[in-house]
């Protein structure tokens, strides 16, 4: 069975004590949000995940999504904890308070939709994506749409979807051959075909409203010929109700090996009717929008499958009788010793935790940098957030995922031969956790996107707004020494920067060789400056805890655990980074 309790004492203490929640409100002119109303949402969120959630994750994905003549069924109480999710507002929490949200900060948002993917994965798929397509609607759709479609989106009774890749297309989309042509009323017809569409049919909900990525007439070859449409399933009546069907239909759904109650649809566009958002051959630019909204969440989704499996993985570890202790017996009264006493359970269990904890830590620093960027009074401090998001972007996706399948992986090893048969539930997390690795763009291409484009924007302008914090910090505490692996992390770091600035110019093959192992050490730096982070608030705080001194402790036992054990892969990345390319390209494409 799988276990799961919303890690609320330690989200609270990224969002206040490591965040310091109260400046952040401030900087972003929402006082109004206090610590105690942060706190009891969390706490209504988590019994939301827990009660309704966590109990059909397992059933969800023994019955799967059912496809019968282009209706697609959600497993059974997908549909009821769905009109609950929406009922108790949970869909329009950071949404904006004009169409009918809440607009709650990111910083809060981001911790919400961590417990919807660690209780539920599938589940949090559907709202996730509306979510995404509400901000590309934002971002660049007319006012007139805006008013139609995004408060019946924002109250959950209409879901939205993305609508990129093509059988013959997937990261190059500028080879897709979807067509719309103008109509003299303003709208288009749309007409193509699309494959891997999350959430592209269903029952949830009385409209499904997809962003489509289109061709028109006049437009140019390849990426910069690329428009964004606007296509419900239903044409909305001038009253707001679902009227006529559009020429949208689903051909089948995908069987998959994970996510298996997330309806992955193949759809038909027919001449469908559509709107154009944002400006002609521009939709990759509006799209975007969307795109970095979804990866930023598909690495909150790999942090909360990896949640979930280190609870369960540790429920097992302390229950499981096997062997003694190294170090003599524990526990007399009982046949064995529980498996937790073993130094390489220990050595796995600590491995997870110090992980999912220091990507919590991470995804709160990321998601005050949302807020920022569009709520901040200052114009530069909107500038710099602006430029961290971009540049964490791909490293959320990528590093947050690549570890969900890698830490998931081994939670299932505690438990042995159980972990790979169905009843403890541990390799439905495996499975799920593997898609996040490759949707919203595969983790080698996020990190082309870290090296070819962040890397060298605006002169290393992104890389400062993590730089420079990161040295600030290094030399206000030089004196402690358990700084002093972060030090030397980041000096890997400096020179590896520096190694792919002068090696990629001259060969962008040395860039691309170097980008999968680039963005894990820059994303293990910004693990180790968390940690260090923690660790010294937490030192702080431990003389006056009293009745928190574990929490603290248990902080500072995980932070030298990182740092013994984890933060030293850093130099063995700069290695591999600095061997360059040769070894790697130099055998003949026939001897493969």
């Amino acid at each position: 069975m799988q276990v799961y309790n919303a890690p609320l004492r330690d989200m609270r203490f990224v969002l206040h004590e490591l965040h310091d929640s109260a400046a952040h409100m401030q900087a972003i002119d929402r006082t109004d949000v206090t610590q105690d109303l942060i706190d009891s949402i969390l706490e209504e969120a988590a019994k939301f995940a827990q009660d309704i959630l966590l109990p059909i994750n397992a059933s969800g994905d023994e019955e799967g999504c059912r496809y019968e003549n282009g209706v697609v069924r959600t497993p059974k109480g997908f549909k009821d904890a769905y009109t609950r999710f929406c009922e108790n507002g949970w869909s329009a929490l950071a949404s904006p308070a004009e169409f009918g949200g809440q607009e709650l900060p990111e910083v809060l948002g981001k911790m919400v939709e961590e417990m919807q993917c660690s209780a539920n994965l599938s589940f949090g798929l559907y709202p996730g994506l509306t979510h995404g397509a509400v901000l590309a609607l934002l971002g660049h759709a007319t006012e007139e749409l805006k008013a139609r479609y995004l408060p019946k989106m924002i109250e959950g009774t209409w879901s939205g979807t993305m609508n990129l890749t093509e059988a013959h297309c997937g990261t190059d989309l500028g080879l897709l051959r979807t067509k719309a042509v103008p109509q003299p009323d303003g709208s288009y017809k749309i007409t193509g075909n699309k494959i891997f569409i999350s959430a592209g049919e269903h029952d949830l909900t009385e409209n499904i409203i997809h962003l489509v990525l289109a061709r028109l007439p006049d437009a140019p070859k390849g990426i910069k010929g690329i428009s964004l449409f606007l296509v419900p399933k239903f044409i909305p009546t001038d009253d707001g109700r679902p009227g006529q069907r559009n020429g949208v239909t689903c051909a089948g759904i995908e069987h998959k090996m994970g996510l298996k109650a997330s309806a992955t649809c193949q759809l038909v566009f027919e001449e469908a009717t559509g709107w154009l958002v944002g400006e002609p051959n521009r939709g990759m630019h509006s799209m975007f929008t969307m795109m970095n909204a979804e990866r930023l969440s598909v690495g909150i989704q790999g942090l909360g499958v990896t949640e979930t499996a280190y609870q369960s993985a540790v429920a097992y570890a302390k229950d499981r009788l096997q062997g003694r202790s190294l170090a003599g017996t524990k526990y007399p009264d009982k046949a064995a010793d529980p498996i937790i006493v073993h130094p390489d359970v220990r050595r796995t269990l600590m491995t997870v935790r110090a992980y999912v904890e220091g990507c919590r830590a991470l995804s709160g620093w990321v998601a005050k940098a949302l807020d920022l960027e569009t709520k901040a009074t200052d114009p530069a401090l909107r500038q710099e957030s602006e430029d961290f998001v971009a540049l964490m972007t791909p490293v959320v996706k990528a590093m947050f995922t690549d570890l969900s399948f890698e830490l998931s992986s081994m939670a299932l090893q505690v438990y042995g031969g159980h972990g790979y048969i169905r009843d403890h539930g541990m390799e439905q997390l495996v499975r799920d956790a593997r898609i996040t690795m490759i949707y919203e763009g595969a983790n080698g291409i996020q990190a082309l996107d870290l090296v070819g484009r962040k890397l060298p924007a605006h002169m290393g302008r992104l890389m400062r707004g993590f730089f420079h914090p990161v040295q600030q910090f290094i030399e206000d505490n030089a004196s402690d020494p358990n700084v002093l692996p972060l030090a030397n992390a980041f000096g890997a770091l400096q020179q590896a920067t520096a190694h792919l600035a002068q090696a990629g110019m001259k060969d962008p093959e040395e860039a691309g060789a170097a980008a999968t192992d680039y963005l894990r050490l820059l994303g293990l730096v910004a693990l180790g400056y968390m940690w260090a982070r923690t660790a010294k608030i937490a030192a702080e705080k431990l003389p006056a805890a009293n009745g928190e001194a574990g929490f603290y402790k248990a902080k500072l036992t995980t932070a030298q655990f990182f740092n013994d054990r984890l933060l030293p892969q850093a130099g063995a990345l700069w290695s591999a980074i600095k061997a360059g390319k040769a070894s790697m390209m130099a055998l003949e494409e026939a001897a493969f």
